[in-house]
């Protein structure tokens, strides 16, 4: 069974350090946190990092298409200058690195493939490879992304692996994607979600994770609805939800 915590560190902890870094893990853990959501981009010659963006300058001292970078080019960068003086110097991870991190500090994954092309083929067997080959813990990992062909490919490939869905709003469809892969979780925005499907997701058995929300006013209605988890860049302003029973 998932063992997921009502309280996700987003991109690690991004109000606290730089995202998608080590550093931002770690921050994470120092808040609270006992999960954390980051996200596995595809680069040049079948790498895998911990990224967000299509593009290095928002975050990074680089420039140009981050699936076109090479491993040396993506280990070059500082992924952290952006965000401080004190996290100058701070680098991309790989994939492999974040996930010792993790197990490391004892954090649960919940994993987003960021990943918009259609050749899923190419990208996530990679992933479930590095992970079976690496993560310890099935019931602390979950695997999202808004790419729904990558969710069934997942699914095909690993029979047991926990699947989120990823949203921003509410589709009509939602029950039929998340049982054909036998998802475990619908993940959605939290403003345009309302009452009536929240409770809809959780009366069909599935777990509600609700993402990004930075202030614990912004979805307290939320909790009463059902929702499970809330995926923050600010662990600290959830993290006395994890001692209520």
């Amino acid at each position: 069974m998932l063992k997921l915590s009502k309280v996700i560190g987003h991109r690690g902890a991004a109000t606290l350090a730089p995202e998608n870094t080590l550093a931002s893990i770690r921050a994470a853990a120092a808040a609270g946190a006992k999960w954390v959501e980051i996200d596995v981009y595809p680069i040049a010659q079948g790498g895998l990092i911990i990224f967000h963006d299509d593009r290095l300058e928002r975050c990074t001292n680089g420039f140009g298409s981050t699936m076109e970078a090479s491993l040396e080019t993506i280990l070059s960068l500082d992924a952290g200058h952006w965000f401080g003086h004190e996290h100058q110097g701070e680098k991309i991870p790989t994939f492999e690195q974040a996930i010792d991190c993790l197990q490391e500090l004892g954090l649960g994954l919940n994993l987003e493939i960021k990943y918009d092309g259609r050749n899923v083929e190419a990208v996530v067997p990679a992933i479930l490879a590095t992970l079976a080959e690496r993560w310890q813990d099935p019931d602390k990992l979950l695997l999202s992304s808004f790419n729904y062909p990558a969710l069934q490919l997942c699914r095909r490939l690993s029979p047991t692996v926990h699947l989120g869905y990823l949203v921003e709003e509410v589709p009509h469809d939602w029950l039929l994607k998340l049982a054909a892969i036998n998802a475990c979780c619908l993940g959605c925005h939290y403003q345009p979600l309302t009452e009536h499907q929240a409770r809809a997701v959780k009366a069909a058995g599935y777990l509600l994770v609700c993402y990004t929300a930075n202030e614990a006013h912004l979805v307290r209605e939320h909790w009463r609805w059902g929702m499970d988890s809330v995926v923050t860049d600010d662990p600290r302003q959830f993290v006395h939800l994890e001692h209520k029973h």
